[in-house]
């Protein structure tokens, strides 16, 4: 029964992940710290071990959700690529941040982290984005599904700044980044919403490819729960991708939203009283 939990852990965490460009592991590594005190199969599960595995699940679920989002035509492959630039050694400097947080430490941060990604879940809709400035930088079109065609644009420099912001939360705390490059594409280089997302599960996926590496190579990776966890994250990373074609998201967005403060406050109670 706790092995087929971890299976619809992996594709709950995959579906919203992908309809909102999360990347799935800010449910999957809070999901494990706070099940570890309820479950024995995951009894003494640590911070690094949380994050390693859910970096390599999240491999699974940026491939699958990227393949569907590129037959979409809704993958902007060389500015994700740009993004890379910086989010590739963030990554490195992440996983080397996470290697040696204590347990109490990590929780309150994390849980921190969680409540202010609701917090921008909740104002990224009534934000305008920034104007583009009218000459440098990066400039890009695309025509929508009803045929407009819009302009976005961002300079390189501080793209690969925030990338490198974004993969240090990939090594650090297991999440795809996309909680923090999302909200960034829309409201300062006025990507369009579903461009953003798409875009940036292909960064999820780049990242998550260096994250787990490393992770791996510290012994981070537990692999029967990643052996649990994927099914579910390959099959979660399609359906959700499909989700964002067919429906707005508001919905999802403000219950997911209310999961991460719930879950936030309960990372963060946990780690103050270590209950």
């Amino acid at each position: 029964m706790e092995w087929i939990f971890l299976l619809i852990l992996g594709l709950v965490a995959a579906i919203l992940g992908s309809i909102m460009g999360l990347g799935g592991g800010i449910i999957i590594v809070p999901a494990l710290m706070v099940l570890s005190g309820y479950t024995t199969i995951l009894e003494g599960i640590t911070p690094q071990v949380a994050v390693g595995t859910s970096l390599l699940v999240m491999i699974f679920t940026g491939l699958s959700s990227t393949l569907a989002y590129v037959k979409q035509k809704k993958v902007d492959i060389k500015s994700g690529l740009i993004f890379f630039i910086g989010s590739g050694p963030g990554a490195l400097f992440g996983v080397w941040l996470n290697k040696d947080i204590n347990v109490n430490t990590f929780l309150i941060f994390f849980g921190i982290f969680i409540i202010i990604v609701s917090f921008i879940l909740m104002v990224r809709k009534y934000v305008k984005p920034i104007k583009l400035a009218k000459t440098g930088g990066v400039r890009r079109t695309y025509i929508n599904d009803l045929g407009e065609t819009v302009e976005y644009g961002y300079n390189p420099f501080l793209g690969i700044g925030i990338g490198f912001v974004v993969g240090m939360c990939s090594g650090l705390f297991g999440i795809g980044g996309g909680s923090l490059m999302v909200p960034a594409m829309i409201l300062l280089f006025a990507f369009p919403p579903h461009m953003a997302v798409a875009t940036s599960m292909f960064l999820v996926f780049l990242s998550a490819i260096v994250s787990s590496i490393s992770h791996i190579s510290l012994g981070n990776v537990d692999w029967l729960y990643a052996a649990a966890l994927i099914p579910g994250a390959w099959v979660g990373g399609i359906v959700g991708a499909g989700i964002n074609r067919r429906l707005g998201s508001d919905t999802v967005v403000n219950l997911l939203r209310i999961m991460l403060i719930i879950i936030g406050i309960r990372l963060i109670y946990q780690g103050i009283t270590g209950a």
